[in-house]
Protein backbone atom coordinates (compact mmCIF):
# COMPACT_ATOMS: atom_id res chain seq x y z
CA UNK A 1 0.00 0.00 0.00
CA UNK A 2 0.94 3.89 -0.79
CA UNK A 3 1.59 5.65 2.40
CA UNK A 4 2.74 8.77 1.43
CA UNK A 5 0.10 11.70 0.63
CA UNK A 6 2.00 13.25 -2.36
CA UNK A 7 2.08 9.61 -3.86
CA UNK A 8 -1.08 9.06 -3.51
CA UNK A 9 -2.44 12.44 -4.80
CA UNK A 10 -0.14 11.88 -7.79
CA UNK A 11 -1.84 8.35 -8.14
CA UNK A 12 -5.25 10.07 -8.38
CA UNK A 13 -4.16 12.60 -10.98
CA UNK A 14 -3.20 9.85 -13.11
CA UNK A 15 -5.64 7.67 -13.10
CA UNK A 16 -6.91 6.24 -16.42
CA UNK A 17 -10.64 5.80 -16.36
CA UNK A 18 -11.13 4.74 -19.95
CA UNK A 19 -11.77 1.19 -19.21
CA UNK A 20 -13.64 1.18 -15.52
CA UNK A 21 -16.90 1.36 -16.99
CA UNK A 22 -16.53 -1.66 -19.23
CA UNK A 23 -14.66 -4.02 -16.97
CA UNK A 24 -14.90 -2.74 -13.21
CA UNK A 25 -16.68 -5.61 -12.01
CA UNK A 26 -14.09 -8.26 -13.44
CA UNK A 27 -11.74 -9.59 -11.31
CA UNK A 28 -8.83 -8.33 -12.88
CA UNK A 29 -11.09 -5.01 -14.23
CA UNK A 30 -9.27 -1.18 -13.88
CA UNK A 31 -10.16 -0.65 -10.22
CA UNK A 32 -8.71 2.58 -8.83
CA UNK A 33 -7.35 1.12 -5.52
CA UNK A 34 -7.70 4.81 -3.72
CA UNK A 35 -10.58 3.33 -1.32
CA UNK A 36 -8.71 2.69 1.38
CA UNK A 37 -7.65 6.39 1.28
CA UNK A 38 -11.08 7.37 1.07
CA UNK A 39 -12.31 5.45 3.16
CA UNK A 40 -9.63 6.58 6.20
CA UNK A 41 -10.40 10.57 5.58
CA UNK A 42 -7.01 10.64 3.98
CA UNK A 43 -8.40 12.35 0.80
CA UNK A 44 -12.25 12.78 0.25
CA UNK A 45 -14.77 11.60 -2.66
CA UNK A 46 -15.14 15.77 -3.59
CA UNK A 47 -11.17 15.56 -4.24
CA UNK A 48 -11.27 12.55 -6.40
CA UNK A 49 -14.10 13.84 -8.45
CA UNK A 50 -12.56 17.20 -9.00
CA UNK A 51 -9.22 15.68 -9.85
CA UNK A 52 -11.64 14.08 -12.35
CA UNK A 53 -13.61 16.55 -13.56
CA UNK A 54 -10.82 18.86 -14.16
CA UNK A 55 -8.77 16.30 -16.45
CA UNK A 56 -11.86 17.45 -18.90
CA UNK A 57 -12.66 13.94 -19.56
CA UNK A 58 -16.12 12.85 -21.24
CA UNK A 59 -18.36 12.62 -18.68
CA UNK A 60 -20.85 10.44 -19.91
CA UNK A 61 -17.71 7.91 -20.18
CA UNK A 62 -16.69 7.99 -16.96
CA UNK A 63 -20.33 8.30 -15.61
CA UNK A 64 -20.11 4.72 -13.15
CA UNK A 65 -17.02 5.66 -11.99
CA UNK A 66 -18.50 9.09 -10.65
CA UNK A 67 -21.75 7.08 -9.46
CA UNK A 68 -19.56 5.05 -7.36
CA UNK A 69 -17.98 8.02 -5.58
CA UNK A 70 -21.58 8.89 -5.31
CA UNK A 71 -22.79 5.68 -3.46
CA UNK A 72 -20.00 6.58 -0.91
CA UNK A 73 -21.81 10.07 -0.11
CA UNK A 74 -25.37 8.50 -0.24
CA UNK A 75 -24.66 5.86 2.03
CA UNK A 76 -22.85 8.22 4.39
CA UNK A 77 -26.14 10.45 4.42
CA UNK A 78 -28.20 7.63 4.97
CA UNK A 79 -26.14 6.75 8.47
CA UNK A 80 -26.19 10.04 9.55
CA UNK A 81 -29.62 10.38 9.60
CA UNK A 82 -30.60 6.51 10.27
CA UNK A 83 -29.65 3.83 13.38
CA UNK A 84 -27.85 1.79 10.37
CA UNK A 85 -27.33 -1.02 12.86
CA UNK A 86 -31.20 -3.01 12.61
CA UNK A 87 -32.69 -3.65 9.88
CA UNK A 88 -33.78 -0.83 8.09
CA UNK A 89 -36.80 -0.54 5.69
CA UNK A 90 -37.80 -4.06 6.12
CA UNK A 91 -37.19 -7.20 8.26
CA UNK A 92 -34.80 -9.41 6.76
CA UNK A 93 -36.64 -12.92 5.68
CA UNK A 94 -36.40 -16.56 6.13
CA UNK A 95 -33.29 -16.25 8.48
CA UNK A 96 -32.35 -19.31 10.20
CA UNK A 97 -29.03 -18.48 11.87
CA UNK A 98 -26.90 -16.21 13.25
CA UNK A 99 -23.13 -15.43 13.06
CA UNK A 100 -21.18 -16.63 10.12
CA UNK A 101 -20.53 -20.23 8.30
CA UNK A 102 -17.09 -22.04 9.17
CA UNK A 103 -16.60 -23.04 5.54
CA UNK A 104 -16.99 -18.96 4.88
CA UNK A 105 -14.49 -18.26 8.07
CA UNK A 106 -12.11 -21.06 6.75
CA UNK A 107 -11.83 -20.30 3.04
CA UNK A 108 -13.37 -23.82 2.72
CA UNK A 109 -16.70 -23.48 0.44
CA UNK A 110 -15.46 -25.00 -2.72
CA UNK A 111 -16.43 -22.05 -4.54
CA UNK A 112 -12.75 -21.15 -5.64
CA UNK A 113 -13.34 -17.34 -6.51
CA UNK A 114 -14.96 -17.00 -3.01
CA UNK A 115 -12.53 -18.85 -1.21
CA UNK A 116 -9.28 -16.72 -2.57
CA UNK A 117 -10.95 -13.84 -1.94
CA UNK A 118 -11.18 -15.29 1.55
CA UNK A 119 -7.77 -15.76 2.23
CA UNK A 120 -6.76 -12.44 0.57
CA UNK A 121 -9.30 -10.76 2.94
CA UNK A 122 -7.16 -12.20 5.68
CA UNK A 123 -3.88 -11.51 4.18
CA UNK A 124 -4.58 -8.17 2.67
CA UNK A 125 -8.05 -6.60 3.97
CA UNK A 126 -8.92 -6.16 0.32
CA UNK A 127 -11.62 -8.14 -1.51
CA UNK A 128 -12.77 -6.90 -5.16
CA UNK A 129 -16.18 -5.50 -4.84
CA UNK A 130 -17.73 -7.91 -6.66
CA UNK A 131 -16.79 -10.72 -4.49
CA UNK A 132 -18.01 -8.50 -1.74
CA UNK A 133 -21.13 -8.92 -2.98
CA UNK A 134 -20.99 -12.83 -3.73
CA UNK A 135 -19.30 -13.63 0.08
CA UNK A 136 -22.48 -11.45 1.28
CA UNK A 137 -25.11 -13.01 -0.83
CA UNK A 138 -23.92 -16.39 0.38
CA UNK A 139 -24.49 -16.18 3.53
CA UNK A 140 -26.85 -14.21 4.08
CA UNK A 141 -29.35 -15.47 0.82
CA UNK A 142 -27.59 -19.17 0.86
CA UNK A 143 -26.57 -19.85 4.51
CA UNK A 144 -29.47 -17.69 5.67
CA UNK A 145 -27.81 -16.01 8.44
CA UNK A 146 -28.63 -12.25 9.52
CA UNK A 147 -26.45 -9.98 7.73
CA UNK A 148 -25.10 -7.78 11.11
CA UNK A 149 -22.66 -10.31 12.79
CA UNK A 150 -21.29 -11.30 8.74
CA UNK A 151 -20.56 -7.36 8.31
CA UNK A 152 -19.02 -6.51 11.33
CA UNK A 153 -16.71 -9.50 10.77
CA UNK A 154 -16.25 -7.74 7.01
CA UNK A 155 -15.87 -4.68 8.25
CA UNK A 156 -12.94 -5.85 10.91
CA UNK A 157 -10.70 -6.89 8.21
CA UNK A 158 -11.13 -4.90 5.60
CA UNK A 159 -8.63 -2.06 5.24
CA UNK A 160 -10.62 -0.10 3.61
CA UNK A 161 -13.49 -0.44 5.87
CA UNK A 162 -16.38 1.79 5.79
CA UNK A 163 -19.48 0.91 8.48
CA UNK A 164 -21.83 2.90 6.74
CA UNK A 165 -20.75 1.18 3.14
CA UNK A 166 -20.34 -2.20 4.52
CA UNK A 167 -23.14 -2.00 6.73
CA UNK A 168 -25.84 -0.83 3.70
CA UNK A 169 -24.11 -2.64 1.48
CA UNK A 170 -25.05 -6.36 3.41
CA UNK A 171 -28.63 -4.53 4.17
CA UNK A 172 -28.85 -4.20 0.26
CA UNK A 173 -27.71 -7.80 -0.58
CA UNK A 174 -30.26 -9.33 1.83
CA UNK A 175 -33.06 -7.09 0.71
CA UNK A 176 -33.64 -5.16 4.23
CA UNK A 177 -32.39 -2.20 2.33
CA UNK A 178 -33.64 -2.80 -0.88
CA UNK A 179 -36.63 -4.44 -2.65
CA UNK A 180 -35.09 -8.23 -3.51
CA UNK A 181 -32.51 -9.88 -2.13
CA UNK A 182 -28.97 -10.20 -4.70
CA UNK A 183 -28.18 -13.69 -5.83
CA UNK A 184 -25.31 -14.90 -7.75
CA UNK A 185 -24.61 -18.15 -9.19
CA UNK A 186 -21.49 -20.35 -10.02
CA UNK A 187 -22.46 -18.93 -14.11
CA UNK A 188 -21.91 -15.42 -12.76
CA UNK A 189 -18.80 -15.85 -10.78
CA UNK A 190 -17.53 -17.92 -13.49
CA UNK A 191 -17.59 -15.08 -16.05
CA UNK A 192 -16.23 -12.40 -13.61
CA UNK A 193 -13.77 -14.52 -11.78
CA UNK A 194 -12.21 -16.40 -14.78
CA UNK A 195 -12.82 -19.68 -13.22
CA UNK A 196 -14.87 -22.91 -14.89
CA UNK A 197 -15.90 -24.34 -11.95
CA UNK A 198 -18.75 -26.64 -12.20
CA UNK A 199 -20.88 -28.84 -9.61
CA UNK A 200 -20.83 -26.52 -6.34
CA UNK A 201 -23.72 -25.66 -4.23
CA UNK A 202 -23.87 -22.39 -6.83
CA UNK A 203 -24.57 -24.05 -10.00
CA UNK A 204 -27.92 -23.41 -10.19
CA UNK A 205 -30.44 -21.90 -11.89
CA UNK A 206 -31.56 -18.48 -9.83
CA UNK A 207 -35.28 -19.68 -9.19
CA UNK A 208 -33.48 -22.85 -7.95
CA UNK A 209 -31.15 -21.21 -5.42
CA UNK A 210 -33.85 -18.67 -4.16
CA UNK A 211 -35.75 -21.43 -2.50
CA UNK A 212 -33.62 -24.19 -1.31
CA UNK A 213 -32.64 -24.60 2.21
CA UNK A 214 -28.71 -23.76 2.70
CA UNK A 215 -26.19 -26.31 1.70
CA UNK A 216 -24.91 -28.59 4.18
CA UNK A 217 -21.29 -26.88 4.08
CA UNK A 218 -23.05 -23.99 5.02
CA UNK A 219 -25.48 -24.74 8.38
CA UNK A 220 -22.99 -24.93 10.95
CA UNK A 221 -21.91 -20.95 11.86
CA UNK A 222 -20.11 -19.52 15.03
CA UNK A 223 -19.32 -16.04 15.86
CA UNK A 224 -16.15 -14.98 14.73
CA UNK A 225 -13.74 -14.12 17.16
CA UNK A 226 -12.85 -9.97 16.59
CA UNK A 227 -9.66 -9.51 19.31
CA UNK A 228 -9.54 -6.14 20.58
CA UNK A 229 -6.47 -3.82 20.94
CA UNK A 230 -4.35 -1.45 22.52
CA UNK A 231 -2.11 1.19 22.21
CA UNK A 232 0.20 3.32 23.95
CA UNK A 233 -0.38 7.14 23.94
CA UNK A 234 1.96 9.16 23.24
CA UNK A 235 1.16 13.37 23.86
CA UNK A 236 2.04 16.55 24.66
CA UNK A 237 -0.22 19.51 24.84
CA UNK A 238 0.73 22.77 24.39
CA UNK A 239 -2.36 24.38 26.30
CA UNK A 240 -2.27 28.23 23.97
CA UNK A 241 -2.76 26.35 21.13
CA UNK A 242 -6.37 25.15 19.61
CA UNK A 243 -6.52 21.34 18.89
CA UNK A 244 -7.54 19.49 15.98
CA UNK A 245 -9.32 16.10 16.49
CA UNK A 246 -8.54 12.96 13.60
CA UNK A 247 -10.00 9.68 14.10
CA UNK A 248 -10.80 6.53 12.30
CA UNK A 249 -12.58 8.79 9.93
CA UNK A 250 -10.50 11.43 9.16
CA UNK A 251 -6.79 11.61 8.47
CA UNK A 252 -6.71 14.66 6.26
CA UNK A 253 -3.30 16.23 5.91
CA UNK A 254 -4.49 19.41 4.27
CA UNK A 255 -7.45 19.67 6.33
CA UNK A 256 -6.80 22.99 8.76
CA UNK A 257 -3.53 22.72 7.65
CA UNK A 258 -2.38 26.31 8.23
CA UNK A 259 -3.51 26.46 11.66
CA UNK A 260 -1.02 26.13 14.79
CA UNK A 261 -2.38 23.59 16.88
CA UNK A 262 -2.00 20.59 18.95
CA UNK A 263 -2.55 17.56 16.19
CA UNK A 264 -4.34 14.46 17.79
CA UNK A 265 -5.28 11.16 16.46
CA UNK A 266 -7.57 10.08 18.82
CA UNK A 267 -8.64 6.58 19.25
CA UNK A 268 -11.42 5.75 21.36
CA UNK A 269 -11.63 2.02 22.59
CA UNK A 270 -15.37 2.37 23.10
CA UNK A 271 -15.90 2.86 19.35
CA UNK A 272 -13.68 0.05 18.53
CA UNK A 273 -15.36 -1.95 20.92
CA UNK A 274 -19.09 -1.56 19.10
CA UNK A 275 -17.14 -1.62 15.56
CA UNK A 276 -14.01 -3.78 15.80
CA UNK A 277 -11.57 -3.55 14.09
CA UNK A 278 -7.97 -5.15 13.37
CA UNK A 279 -4.40 -4.27 14.63
CA UNK A 280 -3.53 -4.41 11.38
CA UNK A 281 -5.61 -2.20 10.21
CA UNK A 282 -5.12 0.64 13.07
CA UNK A 283 -1.65 0.40 12.23
CA UNK A 284 -2.25 1.19 8.85
CA UNK A 285 -4.44 4.45 9.97
CA UNK A 286 -1.18 5.20 12.11
CA UNK A 287 0.95 5.19 8.87
CA UNK A 288 -1.33 7.46 7.09
CA UNK A 289 -1.44 9.99 10.01
CA UNK A 290 2.33 10.31 9.67
CA UNK A 291 1.30 12.51 6.88
CA UNK A 292 -0.21 15.19 9.14
CA UNK A 293 3.00 17.21 10.25
CA UNK A 294 3.68 16.56 14.17
CA UNK A 295 0.66 14.32 14.82
CA UNK A 296 0.36 13.07 18.29
CA UNK A 297 -1.86 9.54 19.36
CA UNK A 298 -4.12 9.52 21.98
CA UNK A 299 -6.29 5.95 23.10
CA UNK A 300 -8.41 7.23 25.32
CA UNK A 301 -12.13 8.58 25.10
CA UNK A 302 -12.45 11.92 23.89
CA UNK A 303 -13.87 12.84 27.28
CA UNK A 304 -10.75 11.78 28.99
CA UNK A 305 -8.70 13.48 26.15
CA UNK A 306 -10.70 16.94 26.63
CA UNK A 307 -9.58 17.15 29.87
CA UNK A 308 -6.27 16.91 28.95
CA UNK A 309 -6.45 19.78 26.51
CA UNK A 310 -7.16 22.22 29.46
CA UNK A 311 -9.32 25.21 27.53
CA UNK A 312 -8.03 24.67 24.50
CA UNK A 313 -10.45 25.42 21.15
CA UNK A 314 -11.63 22.05 19.70
CA UNK A 315 -11.96 21.13 16.09
CA UNK A 316 -13.30 18.29 14.24
CA UNK A 317 -14.68 16.89 11.12
CA UNK A 318 -18.38 16.00 11.40
CA UNK A 319 -18.95 12.19 11.50
CA UNK A 320 -21.84 9.47 12.86
CA UNK A 321 -19.27 8.69 15.51
CA UNK A 322 -17.95 11.96 16.48
CA UNK A 323 -21.59 12.61 17.88
CA UNK A 324 -19.96 12.53 21.70
CA UNK A 325 -17.23 15.23 20.73
CA UNK A 326 -17.67 19.17 21.67
CA UNK A 327 -16.31 21.79 20.19
CA UNK A 328 -16.34 23.27 16.61
CA UNK A 329 -17.57 20.69 14.13
CA UNK A 330 -16.31 21.25 10.29
CA UNK A 331 -18.38 19.99 7.71
CA UNK A 332 -17.14 16.96 5.02
CA UNK A 333 -16.10 17.46 1.94
CA UNK A 334 -19.50 16.02 0.20
CA UNK A 335 -19.45 15.83 -3.40
CA UNK A 336 -23.18 17.59 -4.05
CA UNK A 337 -24.13 20.96 -2.32
CA UNK A 338 -27.04 19.11 0.67
CA UNK A 339 -27.53 15.90 2.07
CA UNK A 340 -31.21 15.17 2.10
CA UNK A 341 -31.78 11.56 2.47
CA UNK A 342 -33.74 10.32 0.10
CA UNK A 343 -35.11 6.48 0.29
CA UNK A 344 -33.47 5.43 -3.13
CA UNK A 345 -29.44 6.38 -4.79
CA UNK A 346 -31.75 6.40 -8.09
CA UNK A 347 -33.48 9.74 -6.48
CA UNK A 348 -30.73 11.02 -4.72
CA UNK A 349 -28.19 10.57 -8.16
CA UNK A 350 -31.28 11.68 -10.53
CA UNK A 351 -31.49 15.22 -7.97
CA UNK A 352 -27.57 16.02 -7.83
CA UNK A 353 -25.88 14.59 -11.11
CA UNK A 354 -26.32 17.85 -12.94
CA UNK A 355 -24.42 19.81 -10.36
CA UNK A 356 -21.55 18.33 -12.05
CA UNK A 357 -23.08 18.51 -15.88
CA UNK A 358 -24.52 14.94 -16.32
Amino acid sequence: MILDYSEIINKLSNLNLSHYSRNRNFIDGDVTMLSPYISRGLISTKIVLNTVLSQKINLAKIEKFIQELAWRDYWQIIWKHNDINVDMRHPQLNVINNGVPKAILNAKTGVIAIDNAIKKLYKEGYIHNHLRMYISSVVCNIAKCHWKIPAQWFYYYLIDGDWGSNALSWQWICGTNSSKKYYANQKNINLFCHTNQKNTFLDKDYSVLRNEAPPKILTCCEKPQLKPFSIESNLYIDKNKPSLIYNYYNVDPIWRKNLDANKILLIEPSVFKKYPVSKKNIDFLISLSKNIDKIQLFFGEFDELKKKLYNSEIYFKEHPLNNNYTGNCDNRDWMFSTQKPFPSFFKFWQNYKSEIGL
